[in-house]
């Protein structure tokens, strides 16, 4: 069983993403004061889930074990995740929730395979 690590780079553009879409998720909670800030967030948002939506469609990675491709293809379904956020950000008709409600659902998936991914490489390597 072979695993290529693909584009290095990648990775460090989806940790970038995942660090705006952070820091733009705390701006409206924490500088309500800042009118700059309650203008901007939303574009701020959005550049960092394309950020991640990208890195994650063209990070390369592949593998020959069933369980890897399958959690290298959750990854890219968290980057769809934080761009359906982004486009709520947008909505005249969305609540504050719909668009948290998203990035949560994101970021739990960037938790789980955050763990799940290197174990797996793990488990593959000693076969």
């Amino acid at each position: 069983m072979t695993i290529e690590n693909g584009r290095p780079y990648m990775s460090a553009v989806a940790a970038a993403g995942l660090l705006i879409i952070m820091c733009a998720t705390v701006a409206p909670f924490f500088l309500r004061a800042h009118a700059w800030a309650q203008d901007s967030y939303r574009y701020v948002y959005s550049a960092g889930a394309l950020m991640v939506f990208v890195a994650r469609l063209f990070s390369g990675r592949r593998s020959t074990d069933m369980r890897l491709r399958r959690l290298y293809r959750l990854e890219v379904w968290e980057g769809i995740i934080f761009m359906v956020a982004a486009a709520f950000l947008f909505f005249t008709g969305a609540a504050l929730r719909d668009w948290v409600a998203f990035t949560i659902a994101g970021a739990a998936l960037q938790v789980y395979t955050s763990f799940a991914i290197p174990a797996r490489e793990a488990k593959v390597a000693q076969k």
